[in-house]
């Protein structure tokens, strides 16, 4: 579990490093947050970077029983794995791919929710753990449906559904939104 938790500390160190905004309701993203180049070969004529950083630490007493347990959780967009092809965009494909960064903010709150449920006990680091891959498969499912139904954009119908969806999940879970 020790290795576990370095490797959490080491990816947040190598991710501080790189370029990141954080998820922020005020904040919309532009093309020129785009910063990689685009790759040509791909059919795709844009790509959104997102994740969620997480981290914690806990304390211990004196004879290893678990008292606390803190957590840092984020949503971040990469600029710097992030591109577009600039003769093929326009602020539609732009609304599709902030739709990928506001869904790694939704369940950057679901993480948030179910860690604030968690009790704190000497099984609580593999419990976050556990947590920790639950929602990062069910960030990588729902993002393959939004595109798989939207069709990349494509089909302007299912792209307003999706987007009505997701600003009323991000409202029922704006307690525990993003705050840097």
């Amino acid at each position: 579990m020790i290795k576990f938790f370095l490797v959490i500390c080491c990816l947040l160190s190598v991710q501080k490093e790189e370029p990141v905004l954080s998820w922020d309701d005020s904040y919309k993203l532009s093309w020129t947050d785009f910063k990689a180049k685009p790759n040509t070969k791909a059919n795709a004529v844009a790509i959104t970077a997102s994740g969620i950083t997480f981290g914690f630490s806990i304390t211990k007493t004196d004879d290893n029983k678990v008292v606390g347990f803190t957590s840092d959780v984020h949503a971040h967009f990469y600029p710097e794995q992030s591109w577009y092809k600039k003769e093929r965009v326009d602020s539609h494909i732009l609304g599709h791919e902030q739709l990928h960064f506001d869904i790694t903010e939704l369940y950057a709150r679901k993480f948030r929710q179910r860690i604030s449920d968690l009790k704190t006990s000497n099984s609580i680091r593999k419990e976050l753990k556990a947590v920790h891959n639950a929602i990062l498969k069910e960030l990588s499912q729902i993002q393959g449906q939004y595109d798989k139904e939207t069709n990349y954009s494509i089909h302007s119908e299912s792209q307003t559904k999706w987007q009505t969806y997701i600003a009323v999940e991000l409202d029922k879970l704006s307690k525990f939104k993003s705050v840097d």
